[in-house]
């Protein structure tokens, strides 16, 4: 790639692909993974791996080569064919059978073992946060609940507001009931109520 100098470097549309110099182009290279069958013929059904490079409009013997590439991997289609082995094949197979314990066994690649690793890991520590989350939104509900119906009860009497707020945390356990696989003792342990009104909650 020739440079003129009456360019500017923002004239440039890739400029972060391009040297100090300005006199060649750096690779920039990219990868689309993809989750369904782009190239449907059946001229095509026996290839998965796709690399796409740029040439000019008017003169296609000119291309850039390996300076700009757009990579594609039909996932399915390269499941299916089992034509990809090593680290490629080992990646594809985590994509599409990250769920299957038995098939994520047998992958020995070291990325890719790494890359499960941090999956279960990062799986685990969601599901670890949200009893946690769901309590503190429980009782921030249950906070807001009450405070309205201690503002009411203010001018009704002690002992509506007490009711009041006796019905806010039912509700409360009624939405945790109804939106969460918590147990009653968990949402006991939120909402102080007995465990025999959260059984009775849930008929």
């Amino acid at each position: 790639m020739r440079h003129e100098p009456h360019h500017s470097p923002r004239d440039l549309r890739c400029g972060s692909c391009l040297t100090a110099s300005y006199g060649e182009l750096q690779p920039a290279i990219g990868i689309h993974l993809l989750d369904f069958d782009l190239f449907q013929d059946l001229a095509h059904q026996d290839q998965a791996l796709w690399c796409f490079e740029m040439r000019d409009a008017a003169r296609p013997t000119v291309t850039l080569g390996q300076e700009l590439q757009l990579n594609l991997i039909e996932l399915r289609k390269a499941d299916r064919l089992q034509q990809t082995a090593g680290a490629l094949g080992a990646w594809i197979t985590l994509f599409e059978h990250w769920q299957e314990e038995d098939t994520m066994a047998q992958i020995v690649d070291p990325p890719v073992r790494a890359a499960l690793d941090k999956r279960k890991t990062l799986s685990a520590d969601a599901e670890a946060r949200r009893p946690a989350f769901v309590r503190e939104r429980a009782l921030r509900d249950e906070r807001s609940l009450l405070k309205d119906a201690w503002e009411e009860g203010r001018e009704e009497g002690l002992e509506a507001g007490r009711e009041e707020g006796r019905a806010a945390l039912r509700l409360t356990a009624i939405n945790l009931i109804r939106g969460t696989d918590l147990s009653d003792a968990a949402i006991a342990a939120i909402t102080g109520l007995g465990v025999d009104e959260l059984a009775a909650l849930r008929r």
